[in-house]
């Protein structure tokens, strides 16, 4: 699968543009203004899509949800430390959601890849179901990147309770963000190395 101007667009508006927005309106909405303020792309893009092409934009559902997560975080109030819990709840429960995705018959990173499919043409999402279901390897490939966003997320969320019940308020305000990064950056950078590996050599998978 090529990466086609189209899908950068796709993870733009999803992902930079809410990032984007969110910083704008941080200063002058709040936080719970701005995670509001940072819903409006990704929703703007689904309705857009679904006009265009009649269908559902799966990863735009994906970033709402975290979105509408974090939200729920923030109306549940409570003290600080509270706080700083709830928010690693987002980022918990899509690597609970994954993993537990794992005992379907198609995991989730199946359905993230067959959207992304989807944005190209009708015949790439046939070809995709088909190497689906005729490929072992294609379907080990998916389990792994599931698992290993899982793990990932899952893993980013507890750390982040361990420290807001072992430091103070003010280090986990500079520590967690580091943490998140770090496991963020590595599960893309595997993904893109495992991506280019299964690229050169299906069959490694």
């Amino acid at each position: 699968m090529k990466i086609k101007p189209g899908i950068l667009v796709e993870l733009a508006v999803n992902f930079l543009l809410p990032w984007l927005v969110y910083r704008w309106a941080l200063p002058r909405y709040g936080e719970t203004g701005a995670l509001y303020a940072s819903a409006v792309p990704p929703i703007v893009w689904s309705i857009v899509e679904f006009m265009r092409l009649r269908r559902v934009d799966v990863m735009s559902l994906f970033v709402l949800a975290g979105i509408v997560l974090s939200i729920v975080a923030m109306m549940l109030g409570g003290d600080s430390r509270a706080l700083l819990i709830r928010e690693s709840f987002a980022s918990g429960a899509f690597g609970v959601a994954f993993l537990l995705s794992l005992a379907l018959r198609r995991p989730l990173v199946f359905y993230l890849a067959r959207a992304t499919v989807a944005r190209q043409s009708e015949d790439d999402i046939a070809r995709f179901e088909a190497a689906w279901a005729e490929r072992p390897a294609l379907r080990r490939s998916l389990r792994l990147m599931t698992a290993a966003w899982g793990a990932g997320l899952t893993l980013e969320m507890a750390l982040r309770v361990w420290l807001v019940w072992h430091l103070s308020v003010e280090r986990v305000l500079v520590v967690s963000p580091f943490i998140s990064y770090a496991i963020y950056g590595a599960l893309m950078l595997w993904t893109l190395w495992y991506r280019r590996r299964l690229r050169s050599n299906p069959q490694a998978a």
